[in-house]
């Protein structure tokens, strides 16, 4: 059952910038580029890109998306 009093669509969780300066590839462990518009973490280093989710991070290779080094 839905509760009316709670919002239809609420908008996503944002991603804590400063989380980000205690995050570092797990591949290359040097420092990521927040992407906001794709809502990814980039490791140019290693040419992958971490996605967020939920304003939460995903640092597992498997879900990484590989980046071509023009991106």
């Amino acid at each position: 059952m839905t509760d009316p009093t709670l919002p239809v669509s609420a908008p996503a969780p944002t991603f804590d910038r400063h989380m980000i300066e205690a995050l570092v590839c797990p591949v290359t462990h040097v420092p990521l580029h927040y992407d906001a518009a794709a809502q990814e973490l980039v490791s140019r280093a290693a040419g992958l890109a971490f996605p967020i989710r939920s304003g939460i991070p995903i640092m597992l290779i498997d879900e990484a998306r590989q980046i071509r080094a023009d991106d």
